[in-house]
């Protein structure tokens, strides 16, 4: 059963079940009201025959009281107690007999007396009259009350009905406004499922079902992206491990051949080596990379402060500085603690740090500070910086520039300083080389 259907249902079976308790007590609610304010007009109606009783004019009560009696509803019983008579009553015989015999023992006044099977509401009223004890009591039967409370509950069931058909019928209408953007969603999802990314469509949602759209939407771009770079990466890496593998190929065959003799021989198995050794560099860093995506048990954090992790930095690079020629320093303003992965986020320095040394002219700097509770480290050149076309991404997989290797140094760097809950970024300084900044989250602050 489509959504739509179930929760009008829901809706229906819930109002439904309101509506019939509701029902209940009310139906039970308007006998006991009708009960209470028979009683109460049927005691006005007493006190009035016995005010009218009392006046002196005797010719004129007589039909007044005759008249009264004929034209209402209730029953009038007229009793003496002292002598036992009926004066007067309008109730069939036998009730009247039952009654006298009864009432004047029946102190307590009750709403309701059972007699000859049938109910009725009553009003006993007592009264003194030239010094004698007389007793005026007013009956109802039930059955004309209930007959009255049946047509209550007709019409209130009349009203329950079509107001529930009035609210399942407002239910609908709402429910398939919210239901309808989650069918269209439905329909976009499964654009995404098919990768049919350029036909997906706003379906203009608001509320949550908006912002669900919008983290549908923000998914497909990412996926389409991740896609993409999947696409590029698996070009990229074969064509990447092609090269090495056709030049060991090519070599091995023509010393196989005799082509290559001498040290003809002895250079092509040099560059048999060097090309292995290559090709074997670039599969380490594709499995890194495929790791550090991955795997969560391939990284574990301790905390080493930022000082630390700068002069070990510096520790490894100078080898490579020195042969460059290039000048290496160490700029640390503030210094704080920091969790992460020292072995993986010295790799990534390394990266970063050759990189910086391969383009550099004469210095590279490294520079840390705290900057609202992250530290940040710089890693400056004094080079021609990075050409303004490769900015946007130096960071992706076999993006080589200048005097690049493997092209994923870079992309292992940023998957590691993603890993520690940091950022990368990389920018070109005015008159000057390529400046790295890293924004890594501190554990805590350990001085200037």
């Amino acid at each position: 059963m489509k959504l739509l259907y179930q929760l009008n249902a829901a809706f229906a079976t819930l109002l439904i079940i309101i509506m019939s308790v509701t029902a209940f007590f009310i139906y039970s609610l308007i006998l006991d009201t009708l009960i209470q304010d028979e009683q109460k007009e049927l005691q006005e109606n007493g006190e009035f025959l016995l005010n009218l009783m009392y006046q002196e004019d005797g010719a004129a009560r007589g039909p007044l009281l005759s008249n009264i009696m004929h034209n209402n509803d209730f029953k009038v019983l007229f009793f003496d107690p002292d002598r036992n008579q009926v004066l007067y009553s309008s109730l069939p015989e036998n009730i009247t007999e039952e009654w006298s015999q009864q009432f004047e023992q029946e102190e307590q006044q009750r709403a309701l007396w059972k007699s000859g099977g049938d109910d009725y509401v009553i009003s006993k009223l007592r009264y003194n009259y030239d010094g004698r004890r007389y007793l005026l009591v007013l009956a109802t039967p039930l059955e004309e009350l209930q007959s009255v409370q049946s047509v209550f509950a007709a019409r209130m069931i009349a009203v329950f009905i079509i107001g529930i058909c009035i609210a399942v019928l407002f239910s609908y209408l709402l429910t398939k406004r919210l239901v309808t953007p989650l069918t269209q969603l439905k329909g976009e999802v499964k654009k995404i499922e098919n990768r049919q990314f350029d036909s997906i469509e706003r379906i203009g949602a608001s509320g949550e079902i908006g912002e669900v759209e919008q983290s549908v939407l923000d998914m497909a771009k990412e996926l389409e992206r991740y896609i993409h770079s999947q696409k590029h990466f698996f070009q990229n890496a074969s064509h990447e491990l092609k090269t090495p593998l056709m030049t060991i190929q090519g070599y091995a065959e023509g010393v196989k051949d005799g082509v290559f003799e001498g040290d003809a021989a002895d250079r092509s198995l040099d560059v048999i080596v060097k090309e292995s050794e290559r090709l074997k560099k670039i599969v380490n860093e594709i499995i890194l990379l495929a790791k550090l995506d991955s795997e969560e048990g391939i990284y574990h954090p301790e905390e080493i402060s930022g000082s630390t992790l700068l002069q070990q930095t510096k520790e490894r690079l100078l080898p490579l500085a020195q042969e460059k020629g290039i000048e290496l320093q160490i700029n640390q303003q503030q210094d704080a603690l920091l969790s992460i992965d020292e072995e993986k986020m010295l790799q990534a320095m390394i990266n970063i740090g050759s990189n910086g040394i391969r383009h550099a002219s004469t210095s590279v700097r490294l520079t840390g500070h705290l900057e609202d509770q992250h530290y940040i480290i710089s890693v400056l050149d004094d080079g021609s910086g990075v050409p303004e076309d490769l900015l946007p991404q130096l960071f992706h997989r076999f993006v080589k520039g200048k005097e690049g290797e493997t092209g994923l140094g870079l992309a292992i760097s940023r998957a590691i300083i993603e890993r520690s809950g940091g950022t990368i970024q990389v920018a070109n300084q005015e008159d000057a080389g390529a400046v790295f900044s890293i924004k890594l989250p501190i554990s805590a602050r350990v001085g200037k």
